[in-house]
């Protein structure tokens, strides 16, 4: 499926359950540190005439859940991402983009194991069955990256 709508509909394709795969680096900062592969279900919904997008995510081998909350800025032009993990109850700093053709591309900044980290998520791959969302994390402010987190969508 292309991304063929205006960018305030880009994540109208998450409304429904998936089926994840994911991949992880057991250290997110070490892409020698190997993977790790564990399943994930996601419930989506669809908000604002889709200019915002919500889900659940449960990790039932790994014992934890998260949410992301999708707000699209239509001054801007672009969405917020928010990630809350329920190990943390807290919400994370936002990453930030848009879609170009098929790929979304979101930036931001964080702090992982006590160092200040850019973060990157792409979002490509998106059929009505299917999708992929990755993120990286860059140390170096951009220059390099390191791809630590790889999630492989199928429709339920």
């Amino acid at each position: 499926m292309t991304n063929t709508g205006t960018q305030a509909s880009a994540f109208d394709f998450l409304a429904g359950a998936w089926n994840v795969r994911n991949r992880w680096l057991t250290d997110f900062l070490d892409e020698t540190s190997g993977w790790e592969e564990f399943p994930a279900v996601s419930r989506g919904t669809r908000h604002f005439d889709g200019a915002a997008s919500f889900d659940e995510i449960e990790f039932p081998t790994k014992g934890f859940a998260g949410l992301t909350l999708r707000l699209y800025d239509p001054a801007r032009d672009e969405w917020s991402l928010y990630w809350a993990s329920r190990r943390t109850g807290t919400l994370f700093p936002p990453v930030v983009g848009r879609f170009e053709g098929e790929r979304g591309e979101f930036h931001g900044d964080d702090t992982h194991a006590g160092r200040p980290v850019r973060v990157r998520f792409v979002w490509s791959g998106i059929t009505a069955r299917t999708a992929r969302w990755e993120q990286a994390f860059s140390t170096d402010g951009g220059l390099t990256w390191t791809t630590n987190w790889v999630m492989e969508l199928t429709r339920r």
